[in-house]
């Protein structure tokens, strides 16, 4: 599978990591930067050409990193065609793909130790979408919104 990473100097090293550990596993890993540790840079131009790569790749899932993830995942959702989730134990990385079809995930490099995170990524990418009416049907609704700016009918009242 092929996977897109991108990342700020906080998950530099996890990323480098991640990257060993996707090839060793078979998946092409393509790194997206950022290629220098640099204390001072910013995640946003590594991070959505991740998420770009990914979107424009059906298919593929990218893995974005920083120091908490939070700002990461803000910045992946804001490519179209991108659904991102901040993982932050084994559970939130299965229901991130079984429930929502995420094809991003966004890890904190502070927050977890590598063995950790690498079994986020190993879960998330070994998980398969449940194609569920009810988590369809509530993509759908996100999809649109994000296509047409409209919001979703209110359920009716009764």
């Amino acid at each position: 599978m092929r996977v897109f990473l991108g990342t700020d100097h906080a998950g530099f090293e996890l990323k480098e990591h991640l990257v060993s550990w996707l090839k060793a596993n078979g998946h092409d890993a393509v790194d997206c930067g950022a290629f220098l540790y640099d204390a001072v840079d910013d995640y946003p131009p590594f991070v959505l050409r991740a998420a770009t790569k990914v979107a424009a790749e059906p298919g593929s899932l990218g893995i974005v990193i920083g120091g908490s993830g939070n700002g990461e995942q803000i910045a992946a959702n804001k490519v179209k065609g991108v659904r991102a989730a901040l993982v932050w134990n084994e559970e939130t990385a299965k229901l991130a793909r079984e429930h929502n079809d995420a094809n991003v995930i966004s890890i904190g490099a502070r927050q977890h130790d590598y063995d950790t995170a690498t079994r986020f990524v190993q879960i998330f990418l070994g998980t398969p979408y449940s194609e569920e009416p009810r988590h369809t049907r509530r993509i759908t609704m996100l999809s649109e919104y994000e296509d047409t700016g409209e919001l979703p009918p209110l359920p009716s009242e009764g």
